[in-house]
């Protein structure tokens, strides 16, 4: 069948050509090869085709209907290419995009530009924190944050999320304000249930470069970023959270950032697609524009499989 459909399109190109050496030119191949090609296919059809000569073709009454028929088939494949080319080189078409609950606030702001510049691009995020079933649901890209489940997708880190550590006006009223790293130890600690690397052991950078280790066990946790956040100003512990996840809650009096003067590991930030190469423009530009977004002074950025 396959060698039947190719015999067509030599058929529309000797015809769309006018000559047998002018269609041998444009499928880059010898006359002969284009003449064995055309009496295979009068062979299978049981019927002449072409009165031919190497210059100058004509055709039987029943090759001027068949020919239609190839012409349209190599017009429709001639369309599918091209449209295949503009998705490779213009972003176009519904970007699938999965994402933590919570994290629209820096995806929002990172894609606005790309589809503003790119009226034919529509944007579809499907939130879950949770590890979303990824081609179930279609997506074309999924950010993650933190430790990266194992995964037949490509991972590729993009950047980091900074993270502090936070408690609600009433719970330091109530428990006192840690001062140092063994007061730490004697609070009550929340945590992402999701986060393997979380407050059970993490490695703390003191005001004078000094690292100590951290190991607590958290009372309570949620597998929701909002959710944590929700039982820290509600004053039920610690919390480490991303500053500009709080900036707002900060500002309002409803947290308050604890031992400003030590660093807390760096969150990375990773996208995950189903391959490495031929990724379509808009997953690639995607890409890009998140990386801009999430990127900083120790962002680095590097390939790995999932």
């Amino acid at each position: 069948m396959l060698d039947q459909l190719r015999r067509m399109a030599v058929l529309a190109t000797v015809v769309e050509q006018g000559s047998l050496v002018a269609a041998a030119r444009q499928l880059q191949t010898t006359t002969s090869a284009v003449s064995q090609q055309l009496r295979a296919l009068e062979r299978d059809m049981g019927v002449t085709l072409l009165h031919r000569s190497t210059r100058r073709i004509g055709l039987t009454p029943a090759g001027e209907r068949f020919v239609q028929g190839c012409q349209a088939m190599l017009a429709a494949a001639r369309e599918a290419q091209a449209q295949l080319h503009h998705l490779r080189d213009a972003p176009d078409g519904e970007l699938r995009i999965s994402a933590p609950v919570g994290s629209a606030r820096q995806i929002g702001p990172a894609l606005a530009p790309l589809l503003a510049a790119h009226p034919a691009l529509s944007l579809h995020l499907e939130v879950d924190d949770g590890f979303t079933d990824l081609v179930a649901k279609r997506i074309d890209l999924a950010v993650r944050f933190g430790r990266l489940p194992d995964s037949s997708w490509v991972a590729q880190r993009i950047g980091h999320k900074t993270i502090g550590l936070y408690a609600a006006p009433s719970y330091l009223a109530r428990r006192g304000v840690p001062a140092s790293m063994p007061d730490l130890t004697r609070h009550d600690w929340l945590a992402l249930r999701t986060d393997a690397g979380g407050p059970r052991g993490m490695t703390l950078r003191g005001p004078d470069g000094r690292e100590e280790v951290l190991r607590v066990t958290p009372r309570g946790s949620s597998n929701n970023q909002l959710s944590l956040q929700q039982l820290c100003e509600a004053g039920m512990g610690l919390a480490m959270l991303s500053p500009e996840d709080v900036d707002e809650a900060q500002a309002q009096g409803r947290l308050l950032p604890l031992l400003q003067g030590w660093s807390l590991p760096l969150l990375p930030v990773h996208v995950m697609t189903p391959q490495r190469d031929a990724q379509p423009a808009k997953v690639r530009h995607a890409i890009e524009a998140l990386r801009l977004a999430f990127s900083g002074p120790r962002g680095d950025a590097q390939a790995l499989p999932a």
